[in-house]
């Protein structure tokens, strides 16, 4: 029988606002490739994972992850969810492993991945095109 928890009006109407694909961040950096001549395909649908920016002429595929969601520092901070504790966790494992099996696909498929924390593209934007960048040239 499946897992299923009840949930707070307030909290399912938070949970309805995000957003699976055209987050800030990931606007940003698109937004900053374009402006540099960096041509792409957004949330790629013929690769595996989707990747939200896909820059076909070099096979590189892009990824902007969301902390909760993707796991970062997973270790630590599963230890303080409290609530429906055993369904996030699952959830969330469950998101690790499909993104970790994603990059090896697209690896075999000859595609490089660059996976950025969402918290990453905000605070160094440059950083991380700069990254995109490099690996363009390293494609050439």
């Amino acid at each position: 029988m499946p897992y299923s928890f009840n949930t707070t009006e307030e909290r399912s109407n938070i949970m309805k606002k995000i957003k699976s694909k055209d987050t800030e961040p990931e606007v940003r950096l698109a937004k900053e490739l374009w402006k540099r001549g960096i041509r792409y395909r957004k949330n790629y649908s013929l690769l595996p994972g989707k990747p939200d920016i896909a820059i076909t002429k070099y096979k590189i595929a892009v990824f902007v992850d969301g902390e909760f969601w993707h796991g970062y520092n997973w270790e630590e901070k599963k230890e303080r969810i409290k609530a429906n504790r055993y369904y996030w966790i699952k959830k969330i494992e469950k998101n690790i492993e499909r993104d970790k099996e994603n990059n090896i696909k697209l690896k075999q498929c000859g595609w490089a991945v660059l996976r950025f924390w969402e918290h990453t593209v905000k605070k160094d934007l440059e950083g991380c095109v700069q990254r995109i960048e490099q690996l363009i040239e390293d494609r050439k």
